[in-house]
């Protein structure tokens, strides 16, 4: 894994990808300090970190889209299977070193509440709770981006994928206003994810029972759950939507309190995605 991480980084500091990131990072949030943190006269540094999210939709992107995708273009994921590390040190090694990338403007940033206290009153527990959460989120993120990478051999269909995911996220909160919440709605709506979710399960394990058998079962589960009480699926879609962005929930700290069920939920997504990352490059190596 120490050598992935290692070849990972000469790539990334040998090429332009890690200073494009970490410039618009420190553009975007230093753009936010002028705004709130100078020009406003607003001693919340917290303010800054919550405009400076959605930069989360560019920068991700751009950091992620090879990681993956690129081995698979140039065939060299064939050697990586061939080495004697297991596909777990393979992803691991390839996701801490874009979270090394990433900690290096975090920690330029971290300096930021510091500055600004000598100017005047920040409220430093805040700022660094916040600080913390606004890391643990970017690795969330990074995290579905290596596995959104692992699905393609096209960049530039990576990035545009994780873009269009990331922002449906950032809005889901917004758009989840707009969406039925009626119990039928949100049956239906969550069929369509049963199913989208066993075409995942086939790509990920070539095995089409599990898929379409779990996938039949979900669907059957729910519309019998339907039947007996349709009043527990009205208002379930919205309410999903809202539990499942990850941007709201880190808004929490951005109000002065420290989630640990957020932080629980950050680490969460990470794990899952991370898993479903081995198992996308694991189908790959048995292919």
């Amino acid at each position: 894994m120490i050598a992935v991480l290692k070849h990972e980084l000469r790539l990334y500091f040998h090429s332009l990808t890690a200073y494009v990131f970490g410039a618009f990072l420190l553009a975007f949030v230093g753009l936010g300090a002028m705004l709130y943190n100078i020009q406003a006269a607003v001693s919340n540094f917290e303010f800054v970190l919550s405009f400076g999210c959605l930069i989360f939709v560019v920068i991700v992107p751009i950091l992620t889209m090879r990681v993956i995708a690129e081995e698979r273009r140039q065939k060299t994921d064939q050697l990586l299977c061939a080495l004697p590390i297991t596909t777990t040190e393979v992803i691991l090694g390839k996701y801490l070193a874009l979270l090394l990338v990433y900690l290096i403007p975090l920690a330029l940033i971290s300096l930021y509440p510091l500055i600004f206290s000598q100017y005047g009153e920040v409220y430093l527990p805040t700022a660094y709770g916040s600080i913390l959460a606004f890391f643990i989120m970017g690795a969330a993120l990074i995290a579905l981006g290596v596995f959104i990478s692992s699905l393609t051999e096209n960049q530039g269909l990576a990035a545009g994928i994780g873009i269009a995911a990331i922002l449906l996220n950032y809005y889901s909160v917004s758009l989840s206003e707009y969406v039925s919440t009626t119990a039928f709605g949100s049956l239906a709506a969550l069929c369509v994810l049963a199913v989208l979710l066993a075409v995942l399960v086939k790509y990920l394990t070539k095995n089409e029972n599990l898929a379409y058998i779990g996938s039949g079962v979900l669907i059957v589960a729910m519309t019998g759950v339907y039947m007996y009480d349709s009043t527990l699926f009205e208002g379930l879609l919205p309410d999903i939507m809202a539990k499942l962005s990850l941007f709201e929930r880190f808004y929490v700290f951005v109000n002065g309190v420290f989630d640990m069920t957020a932080v629980v939920y950050y680490l969460t997504v990470i794990a899952f995605f991370l898993f479903l990352s081995v198992q996308s490059l694991e189908k790959r190596r048995y292919n």
